[in-house]
């Protein structure tokens, strides 16, 4: 793509490049979220910033690439969040327990993540694999259960045949699966997984179905 001079401003004031971008990120993100990769319009876009779509061009690209930062900066949320848990003064299980909490409660905040994660994977992940980020993507989560994991083991508590990354997916499985498919499955069987009533119980179902994995068979051994 042809790139794009930056438009100047009529009043000639410097632009707020960081402000316009985080502005443009916003309304982009619930754009994506809304209407798809291939419903979204830059064009809309702009009209819901107060920004031009020439200058979204400027700063992104196009489409394709506003969509990747897009993807990239909802990722980097979550990174972030789990970059800040300290789980070093806990005992293993409750360490283990911290994180689930930690992305349950992440993703029932910011269900647009959720849905920018199913969007990515209808594109075959091609956008974030191609990103800016690249292979940056990873998660901090996982040195958190390795340590936890390893502490667990070394004191006799969780079985030795697990793996820090089959941990993180069962953990974002079920909080992707609330998240995203919650009203196919209240229309299916009654049960509203996004009812606030049992928020609770979810989050310790989670923490429980984790922890019971880990431990499967330490008993009897």
């Amino acid at each position: 793509m042809t790139s794009v001079e930056e438009p100047a401003r009529a009043d000639g004031r410097a632009r707020d490049a960081a402000r316009t971008r985080a502005e443009i990120l916003d309304v982009a993100t619930r754009e994506f979220a809304r209407a798809g990769y291939d419903g979204a319009r830059v064009d809309e876009i702009a009209a819901r910033t107060r920004t031009t779509k020439r200058m979204i061009y400027y700063y992104f690209g196009g489409k394709e690439q506003l969509f990747t930062a897009v993807v990239e900066r909802a990722h980097g949320a979550l990174r972030e969040a789990e970059r800040r848990l300290d789980v070093a003064h806990l005992d293993p299980v409750a360490g283990i327990r911290r994180l689930a909490g930690l992305v349950f409660d992440h993703h029932e905040r910011h269900p647009d993540h959720l849905r920018l994660l199913s969007i990515e994977n209808g594109q075959a992940v091609e956008h974030l694999a191609t990103g800016r980020a690249g292979g940056a993507i990873g998660s901090p989560a996982l040195d958190v259960l390795r340590r936890a994991l390893t502490a667990g083991q070394e004191s006799g508590v969780f079985r030795t045949d697990v793996d820090a990354a089959d941990v993180h997916a069962v953990i974002s499985s079920f909080c992707f699966f609330r998240g995203v498919h919650g009203r196919t499955f209240g229309a299916l069987f009654g049960r509203d997984l996004g009812d606030p009533a049992r928020r609770a119980h979810y989050r310790t179902m989670l923490g429980d179905m984790v922890v019971a994995y880990l431990t499967a068979g330490r008993a009897a051994a």
